[in-house]
C-alpha cells in the first residue's frame, strides 16, 4: 500500500472524532456535578437557599447556552460567582 493510502486509513471522520470529544466531555460535565453534589452536606458547609438557587440557575442557563451553541447561535460566556465572596475579599 501506498504511504497515502495508509495515512487516508488512519484518518478518522469527523464523526468519530465528535464521538470521541463528546463522550469525554460529558463524562467530565458528570463528574463535576457529582463533586458539586458533594458540597451539599449541611454539616460541612453553610449556604442558603439564595445560594442554591443561583448555583443551579447558573447552570441551566449555561445549558441552554450550549444547547444554542448546537442550533447554530450563541450568547457571550458568563462566569459564575457568589457576591458575598466578592464582598469578603
Amino acid at each position: 500500500m501506498s504511504k497515502i493510502y495508509e495515512q487516508y486509513r488512519k484518518k478518522i471522520t469527523n464523526r468519530e472524532r465528535f464521538v470521541k470529544f463528546v463522550e469525554g466531555r460529558v463524562n467530565r460535565i458528570l463528574d463535576a456535578l457529582d463533586s458539586l453534589g458533594n458540597c451539599s452536606n449541611k454539616r460541612n458547609y453553610d449556604y442558603s437557599d439564595t445560594d442554591v438557587k443561583k448555583i443551579f440557575s447558573t447552570i441551566e442557563s449555561k445549558v441552554e447556552e450550549t444547547r444554542l451553541m448546537f442550533q447554530g447561535t450563541s450568547e457571550n460566556k458568563k462566569r459564575f460567582t457568589l457576591e458575598w465572596f466578592l464582598q469578603a475579599r
